[in-house]
This record gives structure tokens, C-alpha cells and sequence, in this order.
């Protein structure tokens, strides 16, 4: 290490990455002390823990290739400058949080220029829906990697990646906030109105692929099943896009704003329609049956094929090794897919029990052994800049053969 005080340079890109290095930036002052200082790249959670972020967090979260394509002189400009920031600041460790697109890029400079600084990647890149080569790629320069999705460790090892560690999920931190506590949620068999929660997505261009056919959907839904109370929340910066494109919509959502909004309706709801990502994981642990879909960027589309390395792109599914939660891509996404499989949902029926059996089995699937999950990821960033760079030199190119299809769950 290089003095008294130990130095982490963190960057995080997305609000999930804010959350996630606050509360490491937190289990590592309980384990270090007055002797830690945090620099580098993060959002209002983080810099309330004592990080003065280099530049607004916002400024490298481009998502889809197409905007990553538009702003791609900006991207790499500032890549070059938070590799140069962390090199100049010479941590005892660089956590790169998430965003894997911007961060992959800075770690790999760094290492370059400073071999000696340890380097930890926090949240694995979809290495087992995309991209498959990046594991190996990945594990020339980053030394220890922490997974938030239980199958994620055996995937790297499989494929060639770095150590790999499952250090928990931070969304069995809050399980109290997502539940509903003893009548908040009125069964779906008694609700007059069963409440519908619709989840987009959280950027833009989720946002613009999928409100017209979720809009749709939920029109057709209510001309078959009858009224239902429809409920989207919205993040605070896509609310007047979405009120906006929701002015179209037969069926008027009741839009929300805020976190604890969202947690609030997902305790009443009797079921949702998601965009994929991360909520339709916090839907199964809240109990909420759902219908997911997803529509890929346009320069995507045509490699979506290695989607059919995996059995499905819906994590609960993928954690619990299940194909029980419905799920529609691009083309299979129509209004009318997407009403006949919510319309199952709207009573006790086989599809809904089954998903309901499966979520069941997912707080032991996710379980730790001991600890919490960022006192775990405390430990390792500590352990791994105690004992230096470790990651092996490998050929982008190099990769051990991938398996045709992923195996999940237990």
C-alpha cells in the first residue's frame, strides 16, 4: 500500500452505481477508519460519504450503441482524463462500479500506465447474454471482480474471466421497503381493479421503443379483462417524456416520481409489465407476478442472435434456472403477445401460481453464507489492494469455447 491513509479512486456512471459505492464507501470507513479518502467519479449518495466527483456522474452514461456511436469523440476524451486522474491520484485500489462500456476502457489505460494499482470491477458485464470474449479480455487488467447475480462466478470461470466473487445483491438490503407488510396488497382473486404496475424502462431509449406498445397492451388487457388501476413510476429525468407519451394512452397511468413511490406501489401491485433489467428482479423479490419484454437499439438487432446462448434474459428466471416469467424480444413484442400473457395474471391462475413458486425460491438462491453484500465487497477491495495486481495478461481475442446455452439456478 502506498501510506497511512488508504486512497480508493471509485468511478460510477449510473444511479445504481451510485448506490452501490456509497454503501461500499460506508462498510469500508467501518473497517478503515478515519484512515480512507475517496476521489474520483460518483453521484450525490457518494459524495455525502466525503467523494468531491472529478465531473457530473451523468456525463459518461450513454446507453445504446447508436448514442455511444454519436458521442463517441466525448466518450473517449473523457475516458482519457479519469485513467490520467486516477494514474496522478496513484490509489491503493480503483473500483470501477457498473458502466462497463466507459469504465472497461479507463481500467485497461490504467493498467497500461500504472501496472502497480490494484484494480477491482464491481458488477459484472453481461458476458453471459453478450459479448462472451470480454471475460477473457477483462482478466488481463482487472484483478478481482464482484458479482451481484449468483451464477455470474461460474460463467467467469467457464468463459476465462478474472476471480470472480459473489458478494450478494444490494437489493436484499431492502427487502423491508419492497415487501407489502400484512394487508397492504389486496390478493388479486379480491381486487376489484387489480392493480397493474407498468415499468418502461429508466433511458430514453427504452423509453421511446416501449411506451407505445406497452400503451397498447394495457388497452387491450382492459377490453378483455375488464378495468384495472394502472401505476407507472418514472425516474425524475424521462417523467415529462413519459407524461408526455402517455397523453396517447386509452388507459391513463397514474405516473409516479421517487423511489419510495415506486416501492409503495410495488407493495399493492397484482402484477406488472417490465421492460427487462434489473426492476423485473426487485418485482419477484416484491412477489409480483409480471410479463417482461424488451426492444434492442437498432444497431443492435441484427447480433441478437447471442441471446441464444442463454435460457432466458430475465434475471429472476435466470437466478431461479426457470423459464416461468413471460418474455418477449423486438418482433415477439406486440400489444397483442403482450395482453394474452398479462390477462393470465389478472386470476389465480397455473401461470401466476407458477411464478409466484419460483420467486419463492430465490431469497435462499441469493443468500450469503455470512455478512452483507457490501460488507463482503469491502473486504475484498481491502484484501486486493493488500496483495497488489494479480490479473493475468490475455489476448482480446483469446477465449476458452462457450457453452451453446447457460445453465442457472439450482
Amino acid at each position: 500500500m502506498t501510506g497511512k491513509v488508504f486512497t480508493a479512486f471509485l468511478i460510477a456512471g449510473e444511479e445504481s452505481g451510485d448506490h452501490l459505492g456509497a454503501r461500499l464507501m460506508e462498510a469500508m470507513k467501518e473497517r478503515l477508519g478515519d484512515d480512507v479518502r475517496f476521489v474520483g467519479v460518483g453521484g450525490s449518495r457518494m459524495e455525502a460519504h466525503g467523494m468531491t466527483s472529478q465531473f457530473p456522474m451523468h456525463e459518461i452514461a450513454y446507453h445504446g450503441v447508436s448514442a455511444i456511436i454519436a458521442n463517441v469523440h466525448r466518450i473517449l476524451a473523457k475516458m482519457h482524463r479519469t485513467a490520467k486522474a486516477v494514474t496522478t491520484a496513484n490509489p491503493d485500489v480503483l473500483v470501477i462500479i457498473d458502466c462497463p462500456g466507459f469504465n472497461l476502457g479507463v481500467a485497461r489505460r490504467v493498467r497500461k500506465w500504472a501496472p502497480t494499482i490494484p484494480i477491482v470491477e464491481y458488477v459484472s458485464p453481461t458476458v453471459w447474454v453478450w459479448r462472451p470474449g470480454r471475460a477473457p479480455w477483462i482478466s488481463g487488467f482487472v484483478d478481482h471482480l464482484l458479482a451481484i447475480l449468483p451464477f455470474e462466478p461460474a460463467v467467469h470461470e467457464r468463459l476465462g474471466g478474472p476471480a470472480c466473487t459473489y458478494v450478494g445483491h444490494p437489493l436484499t438490503q431492502r427487502l423491508d421497503r419492497i415487501r407489502p407488510a400484512s394487508g397492504e396488497r389486496i390478493p388479486v382473486a379480491e381486487a376489484e381493479r387489480p392493480t397493474l404496475i407498468v415499468l418502461p424502462g429508466s433511458r430514453h431509449g427504452e423509453i421511446s421503443r416501449l411506451m407505445e406498445p406497452f400503451g397498447e397492451a394495457v388497452s387491450e388487457l382492459v377490453a378483455r379483462h375488464g378495468p384495472v388501476e394502472v401505476v407507472l413510476p418514472a425516474v425524475a429525468r424521462l417523467a415529462d417524456e413519459i407524461r408526455t407519451r402517455a397523453e396517447s394512452w386509452k388507459v391513463k397511468p397514474t405516473i409516479i416520481v421517487g423511489e419510495e413511490e415506486k416501492y409503495a406501489a410495488f407493495r399493492r401491485a397484482n402484477l406488472a409489465l417490465a421492460a427487462s433489467g434489473t426492476v423485473t428482479l426487485e418485482l419477484a423479490l416484491s412477489g409480483v407476478p409480471m410479463v417482461v419484454a424488451y426492444k434492442t437499439d437498432f444497431i443492435v438487432r441484427p447480433f441478437k442472435r447471442s441471446l441464444s446462448r442463454i435460457n432466458s434474459f430475465v434475471l429472476a428466471n435466470l437466478i431461479t434456472g426457470t423459464n416461468e416469467i413471460p418474455e418477449f424480444l423486438d418482433g415477439t413484442a406486440t400489444p397483442r403477445n403482450l395482453a394474452d400473457a398479462l390477462g393470465k395474471l389478472t386470476t389465480d391462475s397455473p401461470e401466476r401460481q407458477a411464478q409466484l413458486t419460483a420467486f419463492a425460491r430465490i431469497d435462499d438462491l441469493m443468500r450469503l453464507e455470512k455478512g452483507t453484500p457490501s460488507g463482503l465487497a469491502a473486504d475484498i477491495v481491502i484484501e486486493t489492494a493488500r496483495r497488489g495486481p494479480t490479473a493475468r495478461r490475455t489476448r482480446r481475442g483469446a477465449r476458452r469455447p462457450v457453452q451453446r446455452r447457460l445453465e442457472t439456478g439450482t
